[in-house]
């Protein structure tokens, strides 16, 4: 059996001590704005960001980070980075992925572990600087990433809209059916065809800020 595997796993985890739980990226807004409603409407919120906000930008500049990784073009890493944290549409979305990334590299610092991380990283940035330590190839790595993302969206779902276990249980199958040609695509997109055009998204996570009542950070 390949240890990557297990690494992967970890990686994937809501144990991972990075708060992903605290956020829900819009979603609660969408909720409180009659959007999302139920389970047919909770599938598409999230299904319609897994293809167009993920699978167009955020997998792919993932996939380009752990490259950088591999062969340690610090350099290239930095720009990515700075990259991914100029396309968060709101204060919430920045504050969000600097505080997780920096929450990982805490983690990676308190295990031992040498990776070089730049200082004040976002998320994908020191996630994808563990795939490349723990030698885990590309595909898997952006399949984990997205069923991550997918699986706390959904317990977001569950408990805003809200939605039975079974009902979250039916939209991850959907949802796990499509990574694997979501993943296929970011791996195809050449640079100048990388786009995180989601604007419904970008106004969901703008009005979270100010959105009166809510149980999540973003």
């Amino acid at each position: 059996m390949n240890p990557a595997l297990t690494r992967l796993l970890q990686l994937a985890s809501p144990t991972l001590p990075v708060g992903a739980f605290s956020y829900s990226q819009g979603l609660e807004w969408a909720v409180e704005a009659g959007t999302v409603t139920d389970e047919a409407s909770a599938l598409r919120w999230i299904g319609e960001q897994l293809q167009w906000n993920l699978g167009s930008y955020e997998a792919p500049l993932l996939a380009r980070m752990l490259a950088a990784h591999k062969v340690g073009a610090e350099d290239t890493v930095k720009e990515l980075d700075a990259r991914y944290l100029a396309s968060r549409e709101s204060a919430e979305l920045r504050a969000e992925t600097l505080q997780m990334g920096y929450s990982l590299r805490k983690l990676i610092l308190d295990l031992a572990l040498p990776i070089v991380v730049p200082p004040q990283p976002t998320f994908p940035t020191a996630w994808s600087a563990l795939v490349a330590h723990w030698d885990i190839a590309a595909d898997e790595a952006l399949a984990a990433w997205l069923w991550s993302w997918a699986e706390n969206q959904v317990m977001a779902a569950l408990k805003t809209v809200p939605l039975g276990q079974v009902a979250g249980q039916r939209i991850l199958l959907e949802l796990g059916q499509r990574i694997p040609s979501v993943v296929e695509h970011a791996l195809s997109l050449g640079d100048e065809e990388l786009s995180n055009f989601a604007p419904g998204f970008a106004i969901a996570c703008a009005r979270h800020e100010t959105q009166y009542s809510r149980l999540f950070r973003s």
